[in-house]
């Protein structure tokens, strides 16, 4: 079975998404001034499922048809989908954080391409895993570690924080699955598909924040547009970018998304929060680079030297 061609628009569109999540942290963290953690989950999946709903149904595809040939396996999927890729790991990881090291989340978010590697090779024809690609995945997830320091694995002493650091690996693997199930998933309108995951995880989300937290008093401005961002771009448009780019270049193409979103969230920091650049930020490109040139060694090259596959 060969290798899942990877087309040039990929390459953008996993930059695109890459700088999306990356900016996430920052508006995530102007959207917690005035909205609890469960909350933001809600809204933002709301938000996205709005969108993408608007879209699918101005474009007169609207949702996968609930009868017919193979509807119900499609409804199967996009379950899965909005339960692995949006609802419990958005619950799991806003949970966590109350407890654990920021930065041991997005290790955890860095080892989700090694969680993709062996599943790919068993469950998706044309992902096959080999020596070259687990060691440029390997080196990819050192450079993420270094990026990030020890302080990632510094305890906090907080209660529950060994639990939290399990539900953390847990959510890094629930977005593995959630890669495979999109990837598998029978030809569909990628729109619809992607707005009924978004429309599952918000239904699933939505109740549980609203009974824990309730409907706040007031909320700045500034928590307000960074709700709209959160729900418009990171989740909505984002959520469509990921299918089609694991429907089309497969997930463990996917997965080296991962690997960006530290870089991102750091330079965007620095610009934008006045954050200093930390000190091993070469050595972590330098690593990450590397590590993304050995996995996707084939793909570079046809996209260079304009190889078809």
């Amino acid at each position: 079975m060969t290798a899942t061609p990877i087309a040039p628009i990929n390459w953008l569109r996993i930059a695109a998404l890459g700088l999306m999540f990356g900016a996430a942290f920052m508006f995530t963290r102007l959207a917690l001034d005035g909205v609890g953690p469960r909350l933001v989950v809600a809204i933002r999946l709301s938000l996205g499922a709005l969108l993408l709903l608007t879209i699918a149904y101005a474009r007169g595809s609207g949702l996968p048809p609930i009868r017919g040939k193979g509807a119900g396996t499609v409804w199967a999927f996009a379950l899965g989908m909005g339960i692995f890729t949006n609802a419990l790991p958005f619950f799991l990881l806003s949970w966590s954080q109350q407890f654990v090291a920021s930065g041991f989340a997005g290790v955890c978010m860095a080892i989700v391409p090694l969680m993709i590697l062996p599943l790919a090779h068993f469950l998706v024809p044309g992902d096959r895993m080999n020596l070259r690609r687990l060691i440029g995945f390997m080196v990819g997830t050192c450079g993420v570690v270094v990026l990030i320091g020890p302080a990632a694995f510094s305890a906090t002493g907080a209660e529950f924080e060994l639990t939290a650091r399990i539900a953390c690996i847990i959510a890094a693997f629930c977005y593995a699955i959630g890669a495979i199930l999109t990837r598998l998933c029978p030809s569909v309108d990628m729109i619809s598909l992607a707005a009924a995951a978004l429309g599952i995880g918000a239904v699933l989300t939505a109740p549980y924040a609203l009974i824990v937290e309730g409907i706040p008093d007031s909320v700045p401005a500034i928590s307000l547009l960074a709700l709209l961002y959160l729900g418009m771009f990171p989740t909505g448009l984002a959520q469509l970018l990921l299918v089609q780019v694991i429907r089309s270049a497969g997930p463990v193409f996917m997965s080296l998304l991962n690997y960006q979103v530290p870089l991102w969230s750091m330079l965007l920091g620095v610009v934008f929060l006045g954050e200093e650049l930390p000190t091993n930020i070469y050595w972590a490109l330098t690593l990450i680079l590397s590590g993304l040139a050995l996995s996707q060694a084939g793909a570079l090259r046809r996209l260079f030297t304009g190889q078809r596959p």
